[in-house]
């Protein structure tokens, strides 16, 4: 019985590894298939011209610096359960990604991650995995409120009373949650994360911090570098403010990565038809954006969801 019992979690396991990879393909593919601003041969032919090498060399590098990076950071904070190889990180970031397709903001990676160690590590690959991803989103709210506060000086973004209330919002909720940082719901209250941080070894912390950075600039200017590609001659600043602006926003919506282009592309349409881009190049760099960011490696996440066994998993 245990070895039929064996043999039917295995069969099941494997219907479920071939559905998630072939959803996703399927959404890829409904994306791709239903999108009007992907012009092959216009691709083609700037790609082809010798004086956008330097571009595209670039795009190239920050492409794999910001899934690189994102690897470096998942490697510093699961070492503080047990080290990691580079390769291991890699397998354990790729196929969290290729999971989390499918649910809202990449909730799925949270899962993902965790099916890589014993279920007593859950909670904390869980919270770990909080905090990769949690300085990430400080760093895309606090230049994002820098970038749209100077863009907002030269162009009317939003209201300036709209502005205002929005940080004075942001402002209350700080102010509460400290307030209430003590209250405990189911054992859990903001008091018990932040000693659970202060547990992390400063070093992980700083580690965390700096890589962050690096891969905020990275897909920041992968942003920058396209746009350049397709002959937007804006101010080097005026378009980080902008791409600021743009993160900022869309992290505010909740939004499933294979939309993710959708969301970020409309939002992207409205700032930077205000600075006199024009709707379809801001459309083509969101399109490219997906694909590189997310597609290339739900690609290559795929091939280890489809090689993962249960039994690889910590002893």
């Amino acid at each position: 019985m245990n070895i039929l019992s064996n043999k039917a979690k295995q069969f099941l396991v494997l219907l479920i590894k071939i559905a998630v990879v072939s959803g996703a393909f399927y959404f890829i593919y409904q994306q791709l298939s239903s999108n009007k601003t992907l012009d092959k041969d216009l691709l083609l032919n700037i790609i082809s011209q010798k004086e956008n090498i330097p571009y595209l060399v670039g795009i190239a590098i920050l492409t794999f610096s910001n899934r690189f990076i994102e690897i470096l950071k998942w490697q510093n904070l699961a070492s503080l359960i047990h080290k990691i190889s580079l390769k291991e990180s890699t397998k354990q970031v790729l196929s969290a990604l290729t999971l989390g397709i499918f649910t809202p903001n990449g909730i799925g990676e949270y899962a993902g991650k965790a099916l890589y160690y014993d279920k007593r590590y859950t909670g904390r690959v869980i919270f770990l995995n909080m905090v990769c991803n949690g300085i990430q989103v400080i760093f895309a709210i606090l230049f994002g409120l820098l970038g749209l506060c100077i863009l907002n000086q030269y162009y009317t973004i939003v209201s300036p009373k709209v502005l205002y209330i929005g940080l004075g919002i942001i402002s209350l909720i700080i102010v509460i949650l400290l307030s209430i940082r003590r209250i405990t719901i189911k054992g859990y209250s903001i008091q018990w994360i932040i000693e659970q941080l202060k547990e992390i070894p400063k070093k992980t912390h700083h580690k965390n911090f700096f890589l962050a950075l690096l891969r905020y600039a990275s897909f920041t200017h992968q942003y920058i570098l396209l746009y350049r590609l397709f002959g937007v001659e804006n101010p080097y600043f005026q378009l980080l403010c902008a791409v600021s602006c743009v993160y900022l926003l869309a992290s505010s919506l909740p939004n499933f990565q294979f939309l993710e282009f959708a969301v970020k592309g409309s939002i992207a349409i409205y700032i930077f038809n205000i600075l006199g881009v024009n709707q379809w190049v801001v459309a083509l760099v969101a399109t490219l954006i997906w694909l590189l960011n997310i597609v290339l490696p739900v690609t290559i996440g795929s091939f280890y969801v489809l090689a993962y066994k249960a039994k690889n998993k910590d002893d």
